[in-house]
């Protein structure tokens, strides 16, 4: 890992991309190449004991450059924008006051959201009315609430997937308890921004070819099920202090997992890998729509030979031209 000290005039250096879109490598390869620390911008690595299903880096990894916000709490406890904002924040600052370049990198959109804009007080959750929301959708499914969200806060209904069952119930969690549209607290300055935050510089990994990322992502899951996510997911149950609907257990592959788990164990395999692989596929799409509302993003071909030397010079370059204008 480079010795040299931060670049002068940049403050954060931001990657960012949809799932198996090869961030880890990409930062890996920063590390090497300039004086970063890495902040994870990931809403999943945040939990202890979710390390397969994550895709979490490993300890030699880890071991190459310090990471930061990862491993942070239970499964059992929740984890919120706001929260990651104060962290990523407070380690922004001790990693600058070490003369070194936050590195943020990750795919949870909402935290880049709040991180760049601030983030509005949102109302905190009430167990009363989830658990009101989780009897409705047991009886008439997740579509039919998003069309009664789609009555009542069209905004928010119209860019969430019908069976996004943690956001719609957020969404009218909110309505409910306030009689104010989830939308009308955020002032949407994250879809429109015209220019980067000052003193930061994000790069983008995106695909050229759709399908050249949906078969990363098959493989990936693939993966995943060969070192032992199903285990991993057993042994969550068997804490006893989780169940289903908590935000851990409602991450991409794990909410999948735990209801194979359900329908029989040994769960059918085949079955698994289809319906975990679909819905990486989804989380992908909606990460490339964030990121493609971003118009001062520098983009770099994820599915191009080299696409991580691309990362790397292109990070080279903005460091250049932030120690040139300051």
């Amino acid at each position: 890992m480079s010795a040299a000290p931060a670049p002068a005039g940049l403050e954060a250096l931001c990657l960012a991309g949809p799932t198996a879109a090869g961030k880890t490598a990409a930062a890996l390869a920063l590390a090497a190449a300039l004086p970063v620390e890495v902040i994870s911008v990931d809403s999943a690595l945040v939990y202890r004991g979710m390390d397969i299903g994550t895709a979490k880096p490993s300890a030699a990894e880890r071991a190459l450059v310090p990471h930061h916000l990862i491993d942070l709490i239970e499964p059992s406890a929740a984890y919120s924008a706001a929260q990651f904002v104060a962290d990523a924040r407070r380690a922004m600052g001790e990693i600058r006051a070490r003369g070194r370049l936050p590195l943020l990198v990750g795919g949870t959109m909402l935290y880049f959201k709040a991180l760049f804009d601030g983030i509005d007080t949102l109302p905190p959750a009430d167990p009363a009315l989830r658990a009101a929301l989780d009897a409705q959708a047991r009886e008439r499914g997740w579509p039919a609430l998003h069309a009664e969200l789609a009555t009542v806060d069209p905004a928010t209904a119209a860019r969430l997937a019908p069976n996004d069952a943690q956001r719609v119930q957020r969404a009218l969690e909110v309505w409910r308890a306030t009689g104010q549209p989830l939308s009308s607290f955020h002032s949407g300055r994250f879809d429109l921004a015209p220019a980067a935050p000052p003193h930061t510089a994000l790069i983008s990994l995106e695909p050229t070819d759709r399908g050249w990322l949906h078969a990363r992502i098959g493989e990936r899951f693939a993966a995943m099920l060969q070192a032992g996510l199903l285990d991993e997911v057993r042994r969550l149950r068997a804490r006893g202090d989780l169940h289903a609907e908590l935000p851990s257990m409602r991450c991409v592959g794990y909410r999948q997992a735990w209801a194979a788990l359900d329908a029989g164990d040994p769960p059918d395999l085949k079955t698994l890998q289809e319906q975990g692989a679909a819905a990486t596929r989804q989380l992908a799409k909606r990460q490339l729509t964030w990121l493609r509302s971003m118009p001062w993003r520098h983009a770099v071909a994820c599915d191009a030979a080299d696409a991580t030397a691309q990362v790397v010079a292109l990070a080279r370059r903005l460091a250049h031209e932030s120690e040139t204008a300051a």
